[in-house]
C-alpha cells in the first residue's frame, strides 16, 4: 500500500552525527526536473551507473535541499546552501549514501511498489482459485491430431 502524504511538508533528514537536512517532498516534478538537470545530459553516452547515481543524486539534492544544519567551511564558519556545496556535500561518501537511502530510494521504492498489484480472486492468476472441475479428455482427444494442409 502506498501512504500518501498530503501535506507535502519539508522534512529534516540525518544524514551523519550533527549533519541534517531539510528537503522538500520527493515529487514527480522534482524527479522530472533533475532528470533534465544540464550535468546529466552532458554525460558521455559510455558514463558508468556509479557516475549516473553520483550526479543524479546531485541534481535531486540540488532540487530538494531547503536548509541544512552542520556544514561548514574548512575553518569551521557556517556555510549557506549552496549549488557548489550541495555537490560537495555530496562528494562525501557515507553523506552521499546516507541521501540515496533516506531519500532517493524512497521515491525508487513507491515507484517499484505501483508496479506490483495484488493478486486477483477472481480471473487468470496465481491467486485465482479454480472453480471448474479439472476436464478428463476422452478417447478421441487423445489421438494424435492430422497436420492442418499448407496451401
Amino acid at each position: 500500500m502506498i501512504r500518501l502524504n498530503l501535506t507535502a511538508t519539508p522534512q529534516w533528514l540525518d544524514l551523519a552525527p550533527g549533519l541534517r537536512l531539510l528537503v522538500g517532498p520527493l515529487t514527480t516534478a522534482l524527479m522530472v526536473s533533475a532528470r533534465a538537470d544540464p550535468a546529466i545530459e552532458g554525460l558521455p553516452d559510455g558514463a558508468s551507473q556509479e557516475e549516473l547515481a553520483l550526479v543524479m543524486a546531485k541534481a535531486v539534492a540540488r532540487r530538494a535541499v531547503l536548509d541544512w544544519e552542520g556544514v561548514g567551511d574548512d575553518v569551521g564558519n557556517i556555510v549557506p546552501v549552496s549549488p557548489e556545496g550541495i555537490d560537495a556535500l555530496l562528494e562525501i561518501w557515507p553523506v552521499f549514501e546516507a541521501f540515496q537511502t533516506q531519500y532517493v530510494a524512497r521515491g525508487l521504492i513507491l515507484d517499484a511498489e505501483k508496479n506490483v498489484s495484488a493478486l486477483s480472486p477472481s480471473g487468470p492468476s496465481a491467486g485465482a482459485i479454480g472453480t471448474a472441475r479439472p476436464a478428463h479428455p476422452s478417447r478421441a482427444a487423445r489421438a494424435i491430431a492430422p497436420t492442418a494442409p499448407q496451401d
